[in-house]
């Protein structure tokens, strides 16, 4: 199967929580009165586009029926695929990449969202297109952390800066940037810690990583990618607003969307918090991860 069917594939449960149950509201109601929109914002908030988001599309969606007169709610699937396109655009949104440099990538995210197998997946989608890639090991905490992070640079074929458990996160980083300047590096993607996103010590070093980051090369960390589960839903974006108070987060790569029912977290992400999800996951193959099209994940929705 091409990426188009697989991604369609892995939405299966999205749209069975999503668009089936609007269509089922749709051949249900025939009619659009104040209670066929009380059900369709449940039905979005079931979806996990958020309570704020639910609102705004269920309002946008009765200013299109008042302009344009509509009465039928078979109609109404069209209006709100074209509403959600409004807010999620066209365009495909990848990593910001410098020409003439070394592109600083800092991935963060808590233990479990997929953040070691997201790294090793985006370094194989970068070198099997020409691109240098090297890997830093600053997730110094976790116990075989390390190990699995090697793992995946012997899978993708890159090389990996390391120090022994339990180093200064920080040193890490240092020596993986002087390292991937020395080699001419077209691209450092750095794995960092990711205890409870609850806890202030977790922000404080990640903090000092990206210090350290742009004292040795003014601008670093060019992206600061955040890792999150498609299957928490709401608690993603949680995650993403704590997150991005603490270091500034520029991207989201949200894997897990062929195990979820709540891929509806993409609109809430791009809504609430204005921060694109530039990469998605959606399966176990080493390029099962992908720039996010949001064009193509709003056609493979509804499909």
């Amino acid at each position: 199967m091409g990426f188009f069917s697989r991604l369609k594939a892995s939405l299966a449960k999205t749209r069975q929580n999503f668009v089936e149950k609007i269509d089922h509201l749709v051949h249900r109601s025939g009619t659009i009165d104040e209670d066929f929109y009380d059900e369709l914002e449940e039905v979005l908030v079931q979806a996990d586009v958020g309570v704020g988001t639910a609102v705004d599309l269920v309002e946008r969606v009765r200013r299109t029926v008042k302009e344009k007169r509509i009465d039928d709610a078979g109609e109404l699937k069209q209006v709100l695929k074209e509403h959600i396109r409004e807010m999620l655009g066209d365009e495909t949104t990848s990593l910001n990449l410098n020409d003439n440099a070394t592109t600083v990538v800092m991935v963060i995210g808590v233990n479990g969202v997929g953040k070691t197998t997201t790294i090793g997946k985006l370094a194989h989608f970068y070198k099997s297109r020409g691109k240098k890639v090297l890997l830093g090991a600053a997730d110094t905490f976790r116990a075989a952390a390390i190990d699995q992070l090697e793992v995946w640079a012997n899978r993708a074929g890159v090389e990996l800066i390391k120090h022994r458990e339990g180093a200064d996160p920080a040193a890490v980083a240092f020596d993986s940037l002087h390292a991937a300047k020395a080699r001419r590096a077209d691209l450092l993607i750095i794995d960092t810690a990711g205890r409870l996103h609850t806890k202030s010590n977790l922000m404080d070093e990640l903090k000092k990583i990206s210090r350290v980051l742009s004292r040795e090369m003014p601008g670093a960390p060019h992206e600061v990618l955040l890792v999150l589960d498609a299957t928490t839903g709401q608690n993603a974006v949680n995650q993403a607003k704590m997150f991005g108070e603490a270091v500034g987060v520029t991207g989201i790569a949200l894997t897990k969307l062929d195990g979820s029912a709540k891929g509806g977290v993409v609109i809430a992400v791009k809504q609430s918090l204005n921060i694109p999800v530039k990469l998605i996951g959606i399966g176990e193959r080493l390029d099962d991860l992908r720039p996010f099209n949001a064009g193509e994940f709003i056609e493979a929705l509804f499909a």
